[in-house]
């Protein structure tokens, strides 16, 4: 039997992942908020009343990779999940894999593994997070807390280049490469039986903020940022649990 997917949000990270699925031989659906005419298409939107949809894959493994609250529009977001977890379990999915982020974790200095201290929900964007993570721990999902995300459109040395960050020049950097994202949600789904409940998903680099934005400004010719401080800071996600599964960082960030 062929292993089946639906890519919910089919974005810059969901894409790869809905081809590189299909490449390993998987049946997909790919969602978007408006249908894409191509065969992996399909809409997934919440119209504030109800999940509108033509989704229509059985027992398929189910990646949420919409970005929680980026944009005001996506202030629905949680109605959305659970609309969507719903949709999911009536279609008797295999499992369920959220994409999160590592800014569930407190900002002070520590190394952080996925039993890490969670931040205080100052922000909205974090209580977002963290609500997103539980109702989809709370379905028998899986979670993916990804790092700062590199690769095609979102070179460092664009993205950055000129700004004041309000960081220290003495911050380390926790970044991933998208290929390695894509290459990890794979690994999980293909082992879920075995795999743990939540991963952390970083790169085991970790130079500091000033030499990493300099080295990257420079080789893409910009400005590089200015620093808020220089004072020492060091907060580490570890992101080496995932390995045990037989996952390993290919790219450089």
């Amino acid at each position: 039997m062929h292993n089946k997917l639906v890519v919910a949000g089919a974005g810059w990270l969901g894409m790869p992942v809905a081809q590189a699925a299909v490449a390993q031989g998987w049946q997909v659906q790919a969602t978007r908020r408006q249908p894409h005419d191509d065969e992996l298409s399909r809409q997934l939107v919440h119209d504030g009343k109800t999940l509108v949809h033509n989704v229509s894959l059985q027992q398929a493994f189910w990646l949420c990779a919409m970005p929680p609250g980026a944009r005001r529009e996506d202030s629905n977001y949680l109605e959305t999940l659970e609309a969507t977890l719903a949709l999911a379990t009536e279609l008797q999915m295999s499992g369920f894999l959220l994409c999160s982020s590592t800014g569930v974790y407190a900002d002070a200095d520590g190394h952080y593994t996925e039993q890490g201290a969670l931040a205080a929900t100052d922000s909205r964007r974090q209580r977002i997070l963290q609500q997103a993570e539980q109702l989809v721990l709370s379905h028998g999902g899986k979670v993916l807390r990804l790092a700062g995300l590199v690769g095609p459109g979102r070179e460092p040395g664009q993205f950055i280049a000129g700004k004041a960050l309000r960081s220290s020049a003495q911050e380390r950097v926790n970044m991933v490469h998208r290929d390695d994202v894509v290459a990890a949600i794979m690994c999980v789904m293909s082992q879920w039986p075995q795999a743990r409940a939540v991963y952390n998903i970083c790169s085991p680099a970790h130079p500091l903020k000033r030499d990493y934005y300099q080295a990257h400004c420079a080789l893409a010719g910009t400005v590089p940022p200015s620093f808020a401080s220089d004072d020492s800071k060091a907060r580490i996600i570890d992101g080496s649990a995932i390995e045990a599964l037989g996952f390993s960082y290919q790219h450089a960030i």
